[in-house]
């Protein structure tokens, strides 16, 4: 049985298949979730940090100041460093704050800053998988390369449950974290 995306499903009044639109002005939040989802070192900082303070206190309770105050002052760098990290590379990059618009079809996800600084062309053979977090869905390539798409790009929610319809049909089911 043959399965019709829903993009596909789509067509013009000429009978040619639509392609979705997407516009979106990135933020750091976007890459920080997609960091989250995709890489376990990003995804249990916080919780190693929280740990670390609690062995901090402990020696702070039991009357060792320099390595509870060495602890606490560590845990709250690991708290803090991946969002850091970010947040300084995006401001870094002239072109990772430029507003993207991407064009999805049956063949490709095609992205390209709106000052035309930046193109990519993602033909869905190439991709190796997706994962869908509470903000962004993340496409991934083979080797370390990831794309977060926001939800706010997408105007309409039957947009959103099309692109997701996409992916299951071309990439299958969404990576596990």
């Amino acid at each position: 049985m043959r399965t019709v995306s829903p993009i596909a499903a789509q067509t013009r009044k000429d009978g040619i298949p639509m392609a979705l639109e997407l516009r979106w002005d990135p933020a750091p939040s976007d890459w920080n979730d997609a960091l989250r989802a995709v890489y376990p070192t990003y995804r249990w900082a916080p919780w190693f940090a929280l740990g670390l303070g609690a062995l901090a206190i402990v020696l702070l309770i039991a009357g060792q100041p320099a390595p509870g105050f060495f602890g606490l002052v560590a845990a709250m760098i690991i708290a803090a460093m991946p969002m850091v990290a970010v947040w300084v590379q995006f401001r870094r990059n002239p072109v990772a704050a430029a507003t993207v618009t991407a064009t999805v079809d049956e063949q490709s996800f095609r992205m390209m800053t709106i000052d035309g600084t930046a193109y990519t062309d993602l033909r869905w053979p190439t991709l190796a998988g997706w994962v869908e977090t509470k903000h962004n869905f993340v496409l991934r390539t083979g080797g370390t390369a990831l794309f977060p798409v926001p939800a706010r790009a997408f105007t309409k929610q039957e947009d959103l449950d099309g692109f997701r319809d996409l992916l299951r049909a071309k990439l299958g089911e969404p990576s596990r974290r």
